[in-house]
């Protein structure tokens, strides 16, 4: 199957992610309702919720509303306030040597991914990541040298709280270190499971397992996969091997010393890469974050495209993924 993969820089919203956003919107607009628009918070209940929780990030918000035609369903819709439920694979995990550096798996349904790179400045910060919902990110850094990824964290609960990529958003467009980084997610709602990992430049790191029903807990965990501190859900750990996934990353921190390039190289493999791309999860790329370089890297199998503040090219990338189409959103 063909996936073509774009890099867009734009320093401040504009024409640029206006125009993703009209084509992007049919597709989201489907998916935001599918449980019917009572089934979503309404708009008052939506920029409350960033008043409270995200207050550096309203006035970006009500601009990128403007920009995506001011209607009320796309300003829900953007503030991932209360999202339909949606679930992915994941693996992550921090190289143990001296440079910081974050590599991660995201495995996701192709045909419900933005396969966007997007460099921005929004209100003076720069940030690169992989969009998702074209506001929210799944991945990324910004240039105070922070970077940050999510993976699911394999509890069903769903709650009263923000999808994570804004989270992820929010946490690159307001901190600079891991310790900031970890008070913020310790307080924003979050409305299902997630594990996010984040290191600075510096080299400190922390792996919050973030929950709809519980405070979120904070650990030194450098590895994370699909469930927290134990597996809850069954079904879903062996239907993702999340805990042959992650054993097989803690075996690689401690029992095999190894170069960045082969550590990378670990995740381009099973059981880390997936080709169920028909059930959902295949693995659609790997990422590689340098926050201290400001760098980022997209590995696939016979390939590799490169990324950072100083040297962003606007071009595609076009692959062919193996399996079938999953299934459209909505």
């Amino acid at each position: 199957m063909p996936l073509t993969f774009r890099a867009l820089s734009e320093d401040k919203p504009g024409p640029k992610w206006a125009g993703l956003f009209a084509a992007y919107w049919p597709a989201y607009a489907r998916w935001w309702s599918r449980e019917g628009l009572t089934g979503r918070p309404t708009y008052l209940e939506c920029n409350r919720a960033i008043k409270t929780h995200m207050p550096e990030l309203l006035p970006l918000y009500e601009e990128l509303c403007e920009l995506a035609g001011g209607g009320d369903m796309q300003a829900r819709f953007l503030s991932f306030f209360g999202p339909p439920r949606y679930l992915a694979g994941c693996s992550q995990a921090i190289w143990p040597g001296d440079e910081p550096m974050l590599v991660r798996n995201y495995d996701y349904a192709p045909s419900a991914f933005d396969a966007v790179v997007l460099r921005t400045r929004w209100q003076g910060r720069g940030v690169i990541g992989t969009s998702d919902g074209l506001f929210g990110l799944v991945d990324g850094m910004n240039d105070e040298g922070l970077a940050v990824s999510l993976t699911f964290g394999g509890r069903p609960q769903y709650g009263r709280g923000f999808g994570v990529p804004l989270i992820l958003r929010y946490v690159l467009q307001t901190c600079a270190t891991t310790a900031e980084a970890a008070e913020t997610l310790a307080r924003i709602p979050c409305h299902m499971s997630y594990n996010v990992t984040v290191i600075d430049a510096a080299r400190n790191f922390v792996t919050a397992y973030l929950a709809p029903d519980r405070p979120a807990i904070l650990t030194h965990a450098a590895v994370a996969t699909n469930h927290q501190e134990r597996v809850e859900w069954s079904s879903h750990a062996r239907f993702t091997a999340t805990v042959e996934r992650e054993r097989y990353l803690l075996q690689r921190l401690t029992l095999h010393p190894e170069t960045q390039e082969k550590f990378i190289r670990a995740f381009l493999r099973p059981p880390l890469y997936s080709t169920a791309f028909d059930a959902g999860f295949g693995t659609l790329y790997t990422a590689a974050y340098r926050p201290a370089q400001g760098q980022l890297e997209l590995f696939w199998p016979d390939s590799r495209w490169t990324k950072s503040f100083e040297n962003f090219e606007e071009d595609t990338r076009e692959l062919v993924l193996p399996g079938d189409i999953a299934t459209p959103i909505g």
